[in-house]
């Protein structure tokens, strides 16, 4: 289970600021909205805030007391850092989900590494098969030997796809 606080974020001292921004903010709402009630509500959420900061300032001076300590791993489960690749991994859970996100991750790269691996193979046959037309075409067709040497023999080595036949690349079909 993933238990992380929405202020792990920022640094302790400026999710402080934040918080006692926010309660300031809350509670110029509340000031503003309770002049318009009755004398009998006001008083019991005027009670009711100062309950609330009563605990909320010994839920303050608990934490200061407290010595900071890391959490425990549990049992059978490795605690990895976020910088590392496993840390990646082992995003939160028991051992066994974690081991079946890894294995799902790992199963995602392979699949991508042999899909490009695939593309690559198919793109190199295609230009093989490209090149090997290109020279059955010119070795089975008569032409004399100085249009070889011609700057623009590949213009001529264009071939009609209904006739096969080799034309010239300004003639129409």
């Amino acid at each position: 289970m993933n238990t992380v606080a929405p202020t792990d974020r920022w640094p302790p001292a400026e999710a402080q600021a934040l918080e006692a921004r926010f309660g300031l903010r809350v509670a110029a709402h509340l000031h503003e909205s309770s002049a318009c009630l009755p004398h009998d509500i006001a008083e019991r959420l005027r009670v009711a805030r100062q309950q609330a900061v009563a605990r909320a300032q010994q839920t303050t001076r608990a934490r200061a007391a407290a010595p900071v300590t890391r959490p425990q791993a549990q049992a059978g489960t490795t605690t990895l850092g976020p910088s590392t690749a496993g840390g990646l991994i082992a995003g939160g859970g028991d051992g066994d989900e974690t081991w079946w996100m890894g294995l799902g991750i790992l199963l995602l790269v392979l699949l991508l590494v042999s899909g490009l691996a695939g593309i690559d193979w198919w793109r190199t046959q295609e230009q093989i098969q490209a090149a090997a037309e290109v020279d059955a075409a010119l070795l089975g067709d008569d032409l004399p030997p100085a249009a070889y040497a011609d700057p623009g023999f590949s213009e001529f080595i264009v071939v009609h796809p209904l006739t096969e036949a080799p034309v010239l690349t300004g003639e129409s079909p």
